[in-house]
């Protein structure tokens, strides 16, 4: 066991962007099943196999750590989700409803949730730090689906009447609400529930003649 702690940190210090990268994945997968407070340091150096050392080689302390995940590695998942398909989008509709429809019913994904709602719900209160990084995240992610709408207004894919910055607030309110619902019951079905109740909210956003000929698109 020695030896393969000490074979573990020299290939840690061969390679210190890739321990650093392991360290951060780690560290998410922990916190995301077991929340910041909760989380295991020692579970994460097992994880990675390297010691304290090499962890503070490239992290001052545990809070450090977890502001990094945050930003290395939460912020790229809520891009990747939500910023991406909407940047690229013909229709702005069109693409939050296959977001929304293809959230994951994995039961490790139910049974954590989501680890930006997550993060925020916990450490909020506590670290200004966490607060003011999980507040950016969900800035951005206003900011994205409302500028979707408001593009998508402007060609005639989204009612006039509808207000972008209010209806970016009720669907991500009501989305990480589903979410949350669903870890505390434990049910990808109401996960999945949700999820259609929020198609339909989102249809209603179109037009009349668009959402017409969108139901004929999804029948056919």
């Amino acid at each position: 066991m020695l030896d393969a702690k000490k074979r573990a940190s020299k290939a840690a210090a061969r390679d210190p962007a890739r321990t650093r990268e392991s360290l951060l994945q780690a560290a998410f997968e922990e916190m995301h099943k077991s929340g910041f407070r909760g989380s295991d340091l020692e579970t994460v150096l097992r994880k990675v196999g390297v010691t304290k050392g090499a962890m503070y080689h490239h992290f001052d302390n545990k809070e450090a750590l977890g502001h990094a995940v945050v930003d290395e590695v939460i912020a790229p998942i809520m891009r990747e989700k939500w910023q991406a398909p909407l940047r690229d989008a013909e229709n702005p509709i069109d693409a939050l409803i296959d977001i929304v429809e293809g959230t994951s019913l994995e039961p490790e994904h139910v049974r954590c949730g989501c680890p930006l709602n997550n993060m925020a719900q916990e450490m909020s209160p506590l670290d200004e730090g966490f607060r003011k990084r999980t507040a950016k995240l969900f800035a951005d992610w206003h900011v994205a689906v409302a500028t979707a709408l408001r593009e998508g207004k402007g060609r005639g894919m989204v009612r006039k009447d509808v207000d972008p910055d209010e209806t970016a607030t009720f669907l991500i309110a009501a989305y990480e609400g589903y979410i949350s619902l669903a870890k505390c019951f434990q049910s990808a079905s109401s996960l999945k529930a949700g999820g259609k109740t929020l198609a339909r909210y989102l249809e209603s956003l179109r037009p009349q003649s668009e959402d017409r000929a969108s139901r004929g698109r999804r029948a056919g």
